[in-house]
Formats: structure tokens, sequence, C-alpha cells
């Protein structure tokens, strides 16, 4: 059986993860960001929200913030990017495409062939494989090149009111207070409760419409807050495993790395192995 390969690389506005193994299970919950996942070989059967559908090498798969998706397959090639809204909004300024009152959102979810794209993302791969000197600027000018053909050609444009972009991400106006509340409390436990008291909604009220908002319920948006922050202090310190399973609120390391595993498809130290071009 083949044995897997991750390159992973990190950075505050994008993160690339690129995968080639016998087996894949890839999943995406309540992600705060745009993702990606573009397949270069084999076939992954995926479930998103509900529909299943069937995507060959050349696809692309591509979800809105809040998104969830789950995709399964038999020696699979992926590269999946994950892209900040501010990388995206920016992005989209800067091409004429919006003013500030406005949010972007994927046309469709599944991509047939594109292949641009298809370019784009072996671009990536080689410089993830090959850690050449000047890999940063490189990988950066091709992300941004990947953003605008999204932008270009795979995205819609509508005015929004109640989103704005603030230092916790895209959020709603209405539940801006409790995603902050999250991001500013993720090493201890959170209740209902004291989240839904933030936003000044009772917890039942607060559950509903923040499902309704962001198409995950309050504690699972916490848990993948939970592991973006963990694969950043895996990637920009020497903390143990212990030490990072507490400081974004797990009490058990056991936990964690089930939790871990089931968000990325590694474990924190396969996570830490597969990082490269680390600052």
């Amino acid at each position: 059986m083949r044995q897997p390969l991750d390159k992973v690389y990190l950075r505050p506005q994008y993160a690339l993860h690129y995968r080639h193994a016998a087996r894949v299970r890839w999943s995406s919950e309540a992600r705060p960001e745009y993702t990606a996942l573009l397949l270069f070989n084999g076939e992954l059967r995926c479930d998103i929200g509900g529909a299943h559908l069937s995507m060959r090498g050349g696809g692309a798969l591509l979800l809105d913030p809040g998104g969830t998706a789950l995709a399964s397959g038999r020696d699979v090639e992926y590269l999946a990017i994950t892209l900040s809204p501010s990388f995206v909004l920016d992005g989209a300024s800067r091409i004429g495409l919006i003013g500030i009152a406005a949010n972007v959102t994927f046309r469709g979810n599944l991509v047939e062939t594109d292949e641009r794209l298809s370019r784009l993302a072996q671009d990536l791969v080689g410089e993830l494989l090959r850690e050449e000197m000047g890999q940063e600027a490189f990988v950066g000018a091709l992300m941004e090149q990947t953003a605008i053909h999204l932008l270009r050609h795979h995205s819609n444009v509508r005015r929004s009111d109640e989103m704005e972009l603030s230092r916790v991400g895209l959020v709603d106006r209405r539940i801006r207070r409790a995603i902050e509340l999250m991001h500013a409390h993720l090493s201890r436990e959170l209740p209902l409760e004291e989240i839904a008291a933030a936003a000044y909604l009772s917890p039942f009220h607060f559950a509903r419409l923040f499902k309704k908002l962001t198409g995950a319920s309050p504690h699972a948006f916490l848990a993948t807050l939970r592991v973006n922050r963990a694969q950043t202090l895996l990637a920009e310190t020497d903390l143990s495993i212990s030490e990072v399973s507490a400081r974004v609120g797990y009490s058990s390391p056991s936990h964690f790395t089930k939790a871990f595993r089931q968000a990325t498809g590694l474990t924190p130290r396969a996570f830490r192995n597969a990082l490269v071009g680390s600052q």
C-alpha cells in the first residue's frame, strides 16, 4: 500500500495541503475560510450539503466560508487550498469587482474541468515539493494568480449590509461579538449560554441564528477555530503536542489528536512533520 505523501504550507492569509495517498477521507465543516480542493488523479465521492457527487482528476470542489463537504476515494492526489476572507476580498477590491459592502460567493461547488486552475495548482505543488530558494515569494505570486482566477471565473458578488470584514474574519454583524468571544477564549470551556450572551440572545435563538448564518452549530464552529489555532501553534512554535492541546482548550491530548486528525486528515505530529517553508 502507498505510503501517504503530505506537504503543508501555512501562512496567515492562506494554507496549502498536498496529499497523495492510497486511501483518502477529506472533510470541511464550518471553516471560516474559502476552500478549494483541486484533484489531480483518482476519483472522489463527495457529499456536499446532502448532495452526492463524483469528482474526477482535473476537477475542483469549491466551498464558501461555512460550507460543509465530505470526500473519500482511493489512490488520490489532490491539493487543498484555504483562503482567508480578507485575502479574497482584498483581491476582489484590487481588480475592481467589489466595493466595501459586498460579499463574494462561489457560483457552484463542483468544477468539472478548468485547465488554468489545474496548471496553477500543479505549479504550487511543484514549489512545495522542491522547497527551493525564494519559495515564499513564488508561492505568494501563484496564490495571487489563483485567487484572481477564482474571482474572475467562479465567483458571484452581491451587496451585503449585514456581512462585514473584521479582525475575526467575514462575519454577520448579529453574531460578531459571539465569534470575537470564541477567538479570545479558545483555551477554556465556553458554554453555549456564555457565547449566546455575547450576542444578547437566548441560547435557543442564538443557536438557530448561528446555524442559519454559518451553516454550523456554535460548538462545531468553535472546534474549527481551535484546530486552526493549533495549526498555527504547531507551525510557528516548538510547543509540545500536550502544550498545544491545552492552549486550544483540550484537557486531554488524545481528544485533541482525534479532533485534529478528523479535521485535517493528519495527527498533530504528522502535520508538523509535513510542514514546508515554516517561518
